[in-house]
């Protein structure tokens, strides 16, 4: 199963691939903060440090939503948007 990496608490997480990355908050509500679950209120913007290629991928839509918050690079996502198919490494930035 697919580990990932919560920083900077150092928090692994082992979850099943193809896990859409809301799971986090049945392990542990603190590490990403959810709020619409469907992409449309950017609370759980997430910057992916490692393994981007380890996630599905963005939709056009997904893109642009976080271009328009500010966050045009492919590192940055939605973790209600993500499926994880690897390892990852990520940082939370939404509140």
């Amino acid at each position: 199963m697919p580990n990932v990496l919560i920083k900077p608490s150092g928090e692994l997480i082992e979850l099943p691939r193809n896990s859409v990355l809301t799971i986090l908050e049945e392990v542990n509500e603190t590490i990403i903060p959810f709020g619409c679950r469907a992409g449309a209120c950017g609370v759980c913007v997430i910057e992916v440090l490692e393994g981007i290629p380890n996630l599905t991928d963005a939709n056009y839509i997904e893109r642009g939503f976080l271009t328009t918050l500010g966050y045009p690079e492919e590192r940055y996502r939605l973790a209600c948007q993500c499926r994880l198919q690897g390892d990852v490494t990520i940082r939370q930035i939404g509140s």
